[in-house]
């Protein structure tokens, strides 16, 4: 009965959205007096489209809406039927399954609606399907074609999709390998023959690291056309915007940037309810509740020396791809872990799991659970492993750690404000600028390491707790454009319903969200929040 009542109301939460949707579309296009003789704005997002409006969909739509009553043609190039396979398809529980593209498409036109789109539809290159034929998954991974790294652009969202770093050779990855490249390869074809038709000041894409925005993201580069990738940002319903990637959250911090009394006050308002878990990451709220460490803990704790928590990321996360600066992969870093473990049996390691390696949906093939496993260490006296779905406190297990060891999560820069000495091996968005250490080698990350076990006290910089507070500040109020104006939660995760307002809401005098957007792909300017007492 429940499941029933649940499947009415978000059948009426769909129909309400599809309504405003029409609404709004058709104000926006009344509204809108696009220039002519001004150079389109091109927007794409293949890999954001299915089953209603998520996060990364909203906020292509609504940059979209922002441009176009900006005075600036925009242009859609939307997907039609136009892959083989896809990563949306694929994430549906059977890789090899033909993609949905029926509801795809009619969710697309009613997100395009409102300014011109041009569909692009799938044909098979028979030359590159033959060369493909028989390849292994390591041989696919270097296939160019027509001069093109199909191979190499493909990667990450195959990883993705499979939800692992190392990819099994066998006839499900050879399969999607070589349908992923023949679909890029139509993307590029097809999105080259678009752009005879438009000169675009710019092209706007989702993440940029999933394929079929991967493909036009490279296709628009090599003609020199500026390129936009956004994600999700760090504040509820706020997006990051950016020239570089977006998935490696390019921030640039000035170096006059100082915070002012008022600043500090909200960033350590943040930082009480962040480190109560009280946080959401788009639109998945980790922690609904968080524990203290346990007396049995503390007891098998009292035995050793010293404690080092242990912190991985999820080993497919697109982040991944910019964080393998040191190490070849975390499962690398991982091993190092491992001989530090054998060697100083007077430290406890904690290895605590990212809490999304087990979200529903989205739960990943290649686990550290897994690993620590077949890795023999649970029967390794001074390990201790912390599951992902165990919500007992990293943040007072920080506070009891002599240094705290990450790849390139988030909760190394929070280590950073709890005073403890963090090192870091993955390059991570906050080691920009010196706020943990960071080892640029496999050598220097080793000496670092045993220097830290022996040192009876680890000075830490000054710099990293300014840098760290600046950094931190910037990227929650300054570089995530607030769109909580217009968005609200939807009762499946990741996914929001629309608030009501007009089509006025959307100009960039109303909007300091839209107005940064708007400023950033129109006069290529930064995309910073210039007065951010107003974004709340």
């Amino acid at each position: 009965m429940i499941q029933f009542l649940n499947r009415i109301q978000r059948g009426l939460l769909r129909l309400r959205l599809h309504w405003r949707l029409l609404r709004l579309n058709r104000q926006v296009a009344a509204h809108s007096q696009p220039s002519p003789e001004k150079q389109p704005v091109i927007f794409f997002n293949a890999s954001a489209r299915l089953r209603g409006l998520n996060l990364n969909a909203a906020f292509s739509m609504l940059a979209a809406w922002g441009v176009q009553l900006a005075g600036v043609p925009v242009v859609h190039f939307a997907c039609r039927s136009g892959m083989s396979h896809c990563v949306l398809g694929a994430g549906l529980g059977d890789p090899t399954a033909p993609p949905p593209c029926r509801g795809c498409v009619a969710d697309s036109r009613r997100f395009t609606a409102s300014a011109p789109t041009e569909w692009f539809t799938y044909q098979a290159d028979p030359k590159l399907r033959a060369k493909l034929q028989g390849l292994s998954v390591e041989e696919m991974k270097s296939v160019t074609y027509q001069e093109r790294p199909l191979g190499k652009l493909v990667l990450p969202g195959l990883r993705w999709i499979l939800r692992r770093h190392h990819l099994a050779d066998n006839e499900t990855t050879c399969y999607l390998f070589r349908e992923f490249i023949l679909s890029a390869h139509n993307v590029a074809q097809e999105f080259s023959i678009f752009l005879t038709r438009h000169t675009p000041r710019a092209v706007v894409v989702f993440n940029g690291l999933q394929y079929p925005e991967a493909t036009v993201r490279w296709v628009a580069r090599q003609r020199d056309i500026p390129v936009i990738t956004h994600e999700v940002g760090f504040q509820p319903f706020s997006a990051f915007f950016t020239k570089g990637h977006a998935t490696a959250y390019p921030i640039h911090l000035p170096p006059e940037f100082g915070l002012t009394e008022a600043q500090n006050a909200r960033l350590d308002k943040y930082l009480s309810q962040r480190f109560q878990g009280e946080f959401t990451m788009a639109g998945i709220r980790f922690w609904p509740e968080m524990r203290g460490l346990e007396e049995s803990f503390l007891a098998h704790a009292e035995q050793f020396e010293q404690i080092v928590p242990v912190f991985t990321n999820v080993i497919f996360d697109t982040s991944q791809i910019h964080a393998n600066t040191v190490f070849p992969h975390m499962f690398a870093w991982l091993e190092t872990i491992v001989e530090l473990a054998a060697a100083h049996p007077e430290t406890l390691f904690v290895i605590r799991a990212h809490p999304d390696e087990m979200r529903e949906g989205k739960e990943s093939q290649e686990s550290v659970a897994a690993w620590i496993a077949e890795s023999g260490l649970e029967k390794v006296p001074n390990v201790v492993f912390v599951g992902p779905d165990e919500p007992l406190s990293s943040y007072e297990l920080i506070q009891r750690s002599k240094f705290v060891m990450v790849y390139n999560s988030s909760i190394g820069l929070e280590a950073t404000f709890l005073g403890i000495p963090v090192l870091c091996g993955g390059k991570a968005r906050y080691t920009q600028y010196p706020t943990v250490f960071f080892p640029t080698s496999l050598s220097e990350y080793a000496r670092c390491a045993e220097d830290f076990l022996a040192a009876e006290h680890i000075e830490i910089p000054e710099e990293f707790a300014r840098n760290a507070r600046r950094f931190l500040y910037y990227q929650l109020y300054k570089v995530s454009l607030p769109f909580d104006r217009y968005l609200k939660e939807h009762p499946s995760p990741g996914y929001v319903q629309l608030k009501r307002f007009s089509w006025q809401a959307l100009l960039s005098e109303r909007s300091v969200g839209i107005r940064a957007v708007v400023d950033g792909i129109v006069n290529a300017e930064e995309f910073v929040i210039s007065d951010d007492s107003l974004a709340t």
